[in-house]
């Protein structure tokens, strides 16, 4: 029925109602428009564009949300006559996109969750819809303005064309500032015996040492190092920071390596706020893998790029943390056990190396030896993490094969991110890099749990760099180092790399980490991918925007890919192509092609020839500064076929998720732009574009899934898919589940998280195997190259599938061509050298069919004559021509950049379209031009059908230029789309008048201002005769040539002519465009002008201000004399003038100061232009609102008055009248909450939470005080005595508040990170659809997932519970620390005087390193407030309104005054070193108008970390005398000293802002002792003040310790103790109460300042933006004509207390034996004891020698003293003591106290043996055991589980303690025991009761009881003898005495017994 009535009329309109599931209709009807065209075109014709087609709905239900602006392909009647002649069949294409692709649809609702949200209306936005469109709608609400100047390009309209990119400049390459610190604090556990430590610091191959501690395992060393570096920052990046313990080393020897740490900076850099802060290193043996961690070095480390500022923790006293494993050196998610890994890095072969000589070598080389060689010699060099490998150098070769691998020995996972692999040429001179690449690690690994070890290949890698020929000294050579965009092919590397995590325990292993090069196996040819035919196909339908340089000469453009298509310069012929020609290969016949390229011989093999480059032409002239070549409807074409290794999945891949990104992208600019411009709903573009994520990412999984061809698949291919698939199936999930969870209060940290998963997605797409290599187009001139483009090869691959094409496949593309290498940097790289429309098409030759499909319709196609049908045509005819006429609405520009010496600019616009340019009118001396000016181009001419060019119009180029006396400067320059009417549309709504729109300027990559303007292109019609010739043409099939009568020109909207009889012919922008305009009045605030320099050598006198907006404006008072006092004299004057209704059109508002000199002549000094004045709009009240009349809100931190009920408790600046802003930064951000300020106790609270946290201290505290008193009566078990009054000072109070700021940050840190793990699990829970109750059933595998982070936040919320569990502190009164500036926290002061920097001179651009500070000339200081006329009458009435200060009502009066000024300087941390010792010697210099106070006899020597704690008082005169500079330098003993920082404090701002910021105010008030009220106005009289001034009532005090304010009433103490202790009553505390809580006070509270001590960054102009350092400070102010304040506070850094530690020796016991005795061989030892305090090694002192030891036992009863001066607060010893001889001065130590007592073996001729030591902290060390027995390891080894004692606390100790030493496993062992006694005195006490050290007097010990045996032999021969022979061997000695006996009887007998026989015989 609806068909036959379809098919009779050709037009049919349906309306039908929808429903729902329950089959109810809904209120939503559907409007559907069908037509019918039969194709001999009888039924009815339709105009072009009429018909949308219909979605093709693949995903199920159609995404309503989608917001993609794509609409759909419109085909009209039939097809246009150059193709009719083929006889092809018209077909309507599926666009993907339909009907609702012409609105931007905010919200449509799908009919089920229709009924839920039936209160919110769908909002559609006009973009290009069709009436229909309209009436499918419903509800409309045009969309007023947007500052889209992206989107206007890049909202991808149609599918023609592709978006071009805004950015021109190359960003990579370019050197900038790095600064790198590295404080080295402590080593421990370090592996060795008795070792004296270094470490050496290095950073790539600058290195920088320790100085060398002696005899330690634990070294404390706290020094600070800094390396600057000015590098591109991928070198910065690569660089490896390198940390290795020496031992022993001195001059002469180089000392033996301990161990290494590594880590690349990049790594570094990545961190949270680009620092590690207090973490173990652990070291590693570079030359022995199998052992294991050599010890842990204690570093901070921290890289500071321009403009990054880092938060270092606070610094005050840390307690020492010893958990060593909780807070290792190591990237999150890194685990603390890294494994050794063989990192494989396999080379295979190369192929297309350029020349690497030149070829008169060639030449000579050929005659000596008489063959022609190839001219590179190529070795491949790898670099990774600090180590270098190579491969052989393969000889004379364009083709190496290598077949070897690198082998690197480094740690799993790695810290250093990149593998670096470069093709080199030897050369006997210097090699040079010929192309270099770099393997991402983090690409071709997954961490994940089910990730993968890094895998690549093998594949072959593309490596591009400078041009191919060869020139001696190669300008580009960067390019090849890999630093920049390679502007051309280099050559092919095929390589692998694989990792095995190695089994250390095996024992064939190599122990050491050397490189090692080996050669592996050839691989088959096919593994890397089949080698398929690829074919190029490229048209150039338009190039304009020449340079004129090139201009003179013919042009043409060349395209290459890979070594096909270049005949200059791409392979000269090698014999080894021949040699595959006869193997019947045909791989690479890129040389065969080259050659024959251009002369059109048709190769033997190949059906087609290449043509890569368009024939040379002559360009003409466009304008003064461009050219164009005339392809006006014939457009040129090349084609190139080429051989690759069909590797298309990866491409596909990436490009899937590409598009993905660029929607998401765009999506969330949308969704910026919605919140920036103050929208409704960005809500719901933010569902919309989640729910377009979630879409992509399914779609994507279902399409990935195809495993195609396996040939060359490698594993990373396969395990990076399945990695995708993961990543894009969770994101799909998370992306579902944000969506619900996106409300109007989250929209922004929602926003956050979708671009996370942005980053994901752009991280994703990164194919790290290459495939096809870049797309070159060449632009070349007289056979140079001029100026390039790159195209990737993935962003033109054509696929079926429509996801899988590349974005600018088959599509027209603007291209913009840019000079190669350094060239472009700066100034010259922002000029265009040639603008492209290019069309380019890249697929297999097999499915080359469509490659002119995407063309723009309309042409024939000219081939090359003699070749067959078959061939790609050389040239396009265009025989479609539209002829349109572009009018380009020029409203204004704002925010320029300053290109004149006088910091203006004179600004005029150049506006291109196709080939014709227009000028705007020059306006002079302005940032802010308003042009209003209509350009209008007549008779523009594009080629194709007039439907696509409605969808697709070309882009507009608009350039701003300076007008100078030469050639004009440029500015900068933006993209455009104009809107298009056809001749047959209605000039009417919603599409015209076309609305202003905001485009950005870029000059380079930064911003350079934004462009208000409009752009219309509208067709021209015909005139009915020649449409009718035209008509009988088409069906004689004749090619209709249509010229435009002037005639048809009348249907156009009219032009109106030039109103402004001034301006002459220039005609304004029409008034449906101009904005619509009312009366606003706008009133300046002068205040005074400060700190202005110099004009021309000459003073500025008599300044004056001029203000100026939108052409009206107003003068302030002349200054007379600014030396005398800069301060005007008239405070405030109006003008009235026309602005915008639409506040984001407001024009900017001028500030200009000039001079006035003699004779009426006028000077310029300096001009400020505040771009935004909605901030200073002023919104009448409301009266709803209670106290409505005066209160004063504030829209976003600038003045406005309105209701004050709804935001009084909020905003912390609200004030009567007083134009306020909150404290928050000084860069104007459009966040509509107030960021919140800092309470009492510093809890923290970004600025999206809507909570304020009040804690009232005094309450809290004084429960505190009632719990401890309770504590102590059960029992004084706790060891913490009261702090006593006496000893509380100043710096007590500092370190109690920095500990609060400290614990503070921790628990918003467990805080933080508790709620982070919530969300973790909610995200996770939903994402597995299971509720949140069911977790516990559901949840082991979630666990798992959460272990890991939950394990490190466990540690920090560990830290955090830590500080509870401490014993509860001491009651003392604390200030509040700011670890940043005062200013910051409190929005620069500027809550109603304002200050606007003045600038002269020319911008600087980054590579000039011209920051815009160098060009303040001085400051203005004022205010501004604008409201509409006339104002509500109520205001004017109110009580005391004076009329002449109209807005400003109650501001003080600004007549000089006379202030005292007092400066407390507390510390300076972190300095800058200034010596070549790396320390500095600084000191304070105080400036200050003209007086100038110079600390410099005071200097602290060699200190970085220097307390300064002193006060400096000056007097001053505001407003002359307004900024104090506080600066600290560098002592020098010879030459001038030098400037560390600075930091400048405007006092000014200060002294009158009403945060009441001249002297703090104290947490509590006390007459007496160390929180002395320091005001010399009391608590209540300051009340009083404030009250009187903010017009309230009060404050009335009550009975019982209450007071009344405004309605509000507080409570607090009555009483106060004097000095004597005696009670009186007061109402101080009372008042004092308010005053902390005024911020709740209605109207006019605002936090006021309290005591605090401020921590500022030191600055210094040679190192801008980079911090030298910081200083805590604060200063008072005191009105002299006010009671003079009491003396300073006393903030003198504590004096050391002098102490005696005296350890007593008792015993030993248990000491291990090493000698062996003289004659009997028996195990002993000669024991003695040796001590001293850490950093005191010189002082050392040894007991006596316990001699012959057999058991181990050693009795001493020796005493060592130790003086030292102690830090009680900061728990450090104090050392002074001179570096070395040469040392002018001592240098001061703070070392933590440790006593270290080591056991030895004395000997006599060699070196003493080391038997074992033990280390006490005195603060924190376990207790002695009672008996030696009792005394064992555990004592070490459990030491954090075991009770501690302090000596400072305790005074006596005794008891035994072990010795230890490592054994040959690196186990601890016992090796002996010690009993000693330590008893701890002050040295008072010590001089009253005097000892004597070893046993002298006074008051000796008794000698030692030892064993006889212990003495020196030659001291005692007989008794040594006596002991040593009798004791042992006196049974032998009595045997041998009786048998010595015998024998001497035996032998007298028979001596004497002959004589005895004969006298016996003879005489008897």
């Amino acid at each position: 029925m609806v068909l036959q009535k379809v098919a009779e009329e050709g037009h049919l309109e349906l309306t039908d109602t929808l429903i729902d599931d329950n089959n109810m209709s809904i209120k939503t009807s559907v409007t559907i428009d069908i037509r019918y065209q039969p194709m001999d075109g009888t039924g009815g014709m339709w105009s072009d564009g009429e018909f949308l087609d219909v979605p093709d709905d693949r995903d199920g239900m159609f995404a309503f949300e989608t917001d993609s602006l794509l609409s759909g392909q419109s085909h009209g009647s039939g097809t246009s006559p150059g193709r009719s002649l083929q006889g092809s069949i018209p077909t309507f294409r599926k666009a993907g996109r339909g009907v609702f692709s012409a609105m931007k649809l905010g919200k449509a609702k799908s009919s089920k969750d229709d009924h839920k949200r039936g209160d919110e209306p769908a909002i559609l936005e006009m973009e290009d819809l069709d009436k229909k469109a309209m009436r499918l709608a419903g509800m409309l609400e045009p969309d007023t303005i947007s500052l889209a100047s992206v989107t206007a390009v890049t909202t991808n309209v149609s599918n023609k064309r592709s978006k071009p990119d805004i950015k021109m400049e190359p960003s990579s390459g370019r050197p900038v500032d790095y600064q790198i610190s590295i404080t080295v604090i402590e080593a421990r556990q370090l592996i060795g015996l008795n070792m004296d430590p270094v470490v050496c610091v290095e950073v790539g191959d600058d290195k920088k040492y320790t100085s060398m501690k002696e005899s330690t395992n634990c070294p404390y060393y706290n020094e600070y190092f800094v390396f600057d570096f000015h590098v591109p920052p991928d070198v910065m990046f690569d660089k490896i920071i390198k940390l290795s313990v020496i031992h022993s080393k001195n001059l002469l020897r180089s000392g033996t390596l301990v161990g290494t740490f590594k880590m690349d900076v990049g790594t570094v850099y990545s961190q949270p706020e680009h620092q590690f802060y207090h973490k173990w290193a652990i070291l590693s043996d570079p030359d022995d893998i199998t052992a294991g961690c050599k010890g842990y070095v204690k570093c901070d480390i921290a890289v500071v790029g321009k403009g990054d500022n880092i938060k270092t923790p606070h610094k005050a006293n840390e307690t020492d943390e010893d958990d060593i494993e909780g807070n290792l050196l190591l990237p999150e998610g890194i685990p603390a056990e890294r494994q050794w890994a063989r990192f494989y890095v396999k080379i295979h072969r190369a192929e297309g190396l350029p020349k690497m000589n030149t070829s008169i070598m060639a030449n000579v080389k050929k005659a000596f030896i008489g063959e022609n060689r190839d001219l590179v010699d190529p070795y491949v060099q790898v670099q990774f993490s600090g180590q270098k490998g190579k491969t052989s150098v393969q000889k004379s070769s364009y083709e190496p094969i290598w077949n070897e691998q690198v082998i690197f020995t480094e740690l799993f996972p790695p810290l250093c991110k990149r593998i670096k692999v470069q093709i080199r040429d030897s050369d006997k001179v210097n090699d040079v890099a010929i192309g270099t690449h770099f393997i991402d690690l983090r690409k071709i690994s997954n961490d994940g749990d089910k990730g993968f070890l890094p895998t690549l290949g093998p594949a072959w890698v593309n490596m591009y760099g400078s041009t191919r020929q060869y020139t001696l000294m190669d300008e580009h050579q960067d390019l090849n180092d890999g630093l920049g965009e390679g502007v051309s092919f280099r050559a092919r590397l095929l390589i692998s790399v694989a990792v095995e995590i190695l089994d250390t325990t095996s024992p064939e292993i190599i122990c050491s980490t050397d490189v090692q090069v080996e050669p592996v196996s050839n691989i088959s040819e096919s593994a890397t991918g089949k080698m398929e035919e690829f074919f190029l196909f490229g048209s150039f339908l338009e190039a304009t925007m020449i340079d004129r340089k090139i201009g003179d000469k013919p042009i043409s453009f060349e395209i290459t890919i890979g070594n096909y298509g270049n005949h200059i310069d791409g392979v000269s012929k090698s014999s080894s192509v021949k040699k595959k020609k006869k193997e019947g290969e045909d791989q690479e016949e890129e040389n065969e092609l080259i050659q024959n390229s251009s002369e059109d011989e048709a190769d033997e093999d190949a059906d087609l020839t290449s043509v890569s480059s368009t024939p040379p032409m002559k360009p003409f002239i466009t304008d003064r500064n461009y050219f164009h070549l005339p392809y006006f409807e014939k457009k040129p074409c090349v084609y190139i076929k080429s051989w690759w290794q069909d590797q298309r999945r990866r491409l596909y891949n990436s490009n899937m998720m590409d598009k993905i990104a660029d929607k998401l992208e765009e999506g969330l600019n949308d969704v910026q732009e919605v919140i920036k411009t103050e929208k409704a709903f960005p809500e719901r573009r933010l569902r919309g574009v989640l729910e377009e994520l979630s879409i992509g990412c399914s779609r994507y999984v279902t399409l990935a899934n195809k495993d195609v061809n396996l040939a060359g698949r490698t594993k990373l291919d396969r395990e990076r898919l399945k990695s995708c698939m993961r990543e894009m199936d969770s994101m799909g999930q998370q992306a579902k589940q944000i969506r619900t969870q996106v409300k109007k209060n989250t929209v922004k940290e929602k926003l956050k998280l979708a671009q996370n998963f942005l980053q994901r997605l752009r991280f994703l797409a990164d194919e790290p195997q290459h495939s096809i290599p870049d797309v070159f187009i060449w632009m070349m001139s007289n056979n140079k190259r001029i100026a390039y483009a790159r195209i990737p090869s993935k962003d033109i691959l054509y696929s079926v599938v429509d996801e899988e094409t590349g974005k600018d496949c088959g599509k027209v593309k603007a291209v913009f061509l840019k000079l190669p290498g350094k060239k472009g940097f700066g100034p010259a790289g922002w000029t265009v050298q040639a603008k492209l429309e290019l069309y380019l098409w890249l697929g297999l030759n097999k499915s080359r069919k469509n490659f002119l499909h995407g063309l723009p319709n309309g042409f024939e196609e000219i081939r090359a004559t003699k070749m067959g049908h078959g061939l790609p045509p050389v040239t396009l005819v265009y025989d479609m021509k539209q002829v349109f006429q572009l009018r380009a609405h020029m409203y204004q520009a704002r925010s320029l950049f300053a290109a004149d010496s006088s910091g203006l600019s004179d600004p005029f616009a150049r506006v291109f379209f196709s080939s014709q340019s227009q000028v705007t009118e020059v306006l002079n001396e302005t940032l802010c031009p308003t042009w209003d000016q209509l350009l209008v181009f007549d008779d523009v001419e594009l080629f194709g059908e007039a439907t696509e060019l409605r969808d697709d119009p070309p882009i507009i180029v608009v350039e701003f230029y300076d007008q100078d006396t030469g050639k004009a400067e440029f500015i900068g320059r933006t993209f455009a789309k104009p809107i298009i009417k056809m001749r047959d549309e209605p000039y009417g709504p919603p599409r015209f008048p076309p609305q202003l729109e905001y485009y950005q300027i870029y000059r380079g990559n930064s911003i350079a201002g934004e462009l208000l303007a409009a752009f219309e292109l509208l067709q021209i019609p015909f005139d009915a005769e020649e449409i009718r010739r035209a008509l009988i043409a088409v069906h004689d099939f004749a090619v209709p040539q249509i010229k435009v009568g002037q005639g048809g020109r009348a249907d156009l909207p009219p032009l109106e002519g030039p109103t402004d009889s001034e301006r002459g012919p220039i005609l304004p922008v029409p008034l449906g465009i101009r904005p619509v305009l009312s009366r606003y009045r706008i009133e300046v605030l002068f205040w005074g002008l400060r700190d202005l320099k110099r004009i021309n050598l000459a003073q500025v006198d008599r300044p004056r201000v001029d203000i100026e907006c939108a052409g009206r404006g107003v003068q302030s008072a002349l200054i007379q004399n600014y030396k005398k006092n800069p301060n005007f004299s008239t405070l405030v004057k109006w003008f009235e003038v026309d602005l915008p209704e639409n506040e984001l059109l407001h024009p900017p508002l001028n500030i200009r100061v000039v001079d006035c000199r003699a004779f009426g002549r006028y000077i310029l000094v300096g001009s400020h232009a505040v771009s935004t004045l909605r901030h200073f709009i002023y919104s009448p009240p409301d009266k709803s609102c209670n106290n409505w009349a005066t209160a004063a809100k504030l829209m976003n931190g600038y003045m406005v008055l309105t209701n004050g009920c709804s935001q009084a408790r909020s905003s912390p600046s609200l004030s009567s009248r007083t134009f306020s802003r909150p404290a928050g930064d000084v860069s104007v951000s459009l966040e509509a909450e107030p960021p919140i300020r800092k309470m009492d106790t510093v809890v923290k609270l970004d600025a999206m939470s809507d909570a304020v946290v009040k804690v009232d201290m005094n309450e809290d505290e004084s429960d505190k005080e009632k719990k401890k008193k309770k504590k102590k009566k059960k029992g004084g078990a706790e060891e913490e005595e009261e702090t006593d009054e006496r000893v509380l000072d100043w710096w007590s109070k500092y370190f109690a508040s920095i500990e609060t700021l400290k614990e503070n940050l921790r628990s918003q840190e467990a805080a933080q990170a508790e709620a982070e793990e919530r969300e973790d699990l909610e995200i996770a829970a939903e994402a597995a659809d299971i509720r949140p109750d069911d977790l516990h059933l559901k949840g082991s595998k979630m666990k798992e997932r959460f272990k890991e982070k939950k394990s490190s936040k466990q540690k920090r919320s560990q830290a955090a519970d830590g500080s509870e569990k401490r014993p509860p502190k001491a009651r003392v009164d604390e200030l509040v620390v700011y670890n940043r500036e005062l200013e910051s926290e409190y929005g620069n002061f500027e809550d109603w005087l304002h200050t606007f920097n003045l600038y002269r001179g020319k911008a600087g651009d980054d590579d000039e390193h011209a920051l815009d500070d160098d060009r303040i000339v001085g400051r203005f200081k004022g205010s501004l407030c604008m409201y509409k006329v006339p104002l509500s009458q109520e205001i004017t009435r109110e009580a005391g309104y004076d009329p002449n200060m109209g807005m400003f009502q109650s501001i003080p009066h600004n007549d000089p005054i006379h202030v005292l000024v007092r400066v407390y300087v507390v510390r300076a941390t972190d300095l800058h070193p200034a010596d070549i010792n790396g320390k500095a010697d600084p000191y304070v210099v105080i400036k200050l108008g003209k007086s100038e106070v110079k600390d410099k006899e005071n200097y602290i020597s060699k200190q970085l970390n220097p307390v300064f704690g002193k006060s400096f008082d000056i007097e001053a005169t505001f407003p002359m005398e307004s900024m104090l500079t506080v600066s600290v330098y560098d002592w020098d003993l010879v030459g001038t000293d030098d400037l560390i920082g600075e930091t400048k404090i405007d006092l000014e701002n200060r002294f009158y802002s009403k945060f009441r910021a001249t002297c703090g105010i104290a947490s509590n008030y006390s007459m007496h002792g160390y929180n002395i009220w320091r005001d010399p106005m009391k608590p209540s009289q300051i009340l009083a003040k404030l009250c009187k001034e903010g017009k309230i009532d009060g404050p009335h005090y009550g009975p019982g310790g209450k007071v009344k304010v405004a309605n509000r009433i507080f409570t607090g103490a009555t009483e106060i103790e004097d000095e004597n202790g005696l009670k009186k009553q007061t109402e101080e505390h009372l008042a004092l109460s308010v005053l902390n809580h005024w911020e709740e006070i209605p109207r006019v509270g605002c936090k006021l300042v309290p005591e605090h001590v401020e921590t500022r960054p030191l600055l210094n102009p040679d190192k801008p933006g980079i911090e030298q350092g910081r200083l805590e400070m604060w200063v008072d102010m005191f009105p002299m004509d006010m009671p003079a304040p009491g003396p300073a506070i006393d903030i003198s850094p504590r004096k050391p207390k002098s102490f005696e530690l005296r350890v007593i020796i008792w015993n030993t016991d248990d000491v291990i034996l090493e000698d062996d005795a003289f004659l009997t061989g028996e195990k002993m030892s000669d024991i003695y004891v040796r001590g001293w305090l850490k950093g005191q090694q010189e002082d050392k002192q040894d007991t006596d020698v316990h001699y012959h030891s057999l058991t181990g036992e050693g009795n001493f009863n020796w005493r060592f003293v130790f003086p030292f001066d102690y830090l009680v607060a900061e728990e450090k010893i104090i050392i002074s003591k001179k570096e070395s001889m040469f040392s002018w001065d001592e240098t001061e130590y703070k070392i933590p106290p440790r006593l270290t007592m080591q056991v030895w073996d004395a000997d006599h001729f060699s070196a003493d043996d080391f038997l074992g030591a033990i280390e006490l902290d005195l603060n924190r060390f376990p207790r002695g055991a009672k008996t030696a027995k009792q005394c064992n390891l555990d004592m070490i080894r459990n030491e954090q589980e075991l009770p501690t004692i302090s000596i400072f606390k305790q005074k006596r100790v005794k008891g035994w303690w072990p010795f230890v030493a490592r054994d040959e496993n690196d186990e601890m062992e016992l090796t002996g025991k010690v009993e000693a006694e330590l008893h701890l005195v002050t040295a008072e006490e010590a001089e009253k009761s005097p000892v004597g050290l070893g046993r002298n007097e006074p008051d000796p010990l008794e000698k030692p009881n030892r064993p006889d045996t212990s003495l020196m032999w030659f001291l005692g021969p007989l008794k040594s003898l006596r002991y040593f022979i009798w004791h042992n061997y006196r049974w032998l000695i009595l045997k041998a005495l009786g048998l010595i006996l015998l024998l001497l009887m035996l032998g007298l007998f028979l001596y004497s017994i002959p004589g005895y026989l004969v006298k016996k015989i003879l005489g008897a």
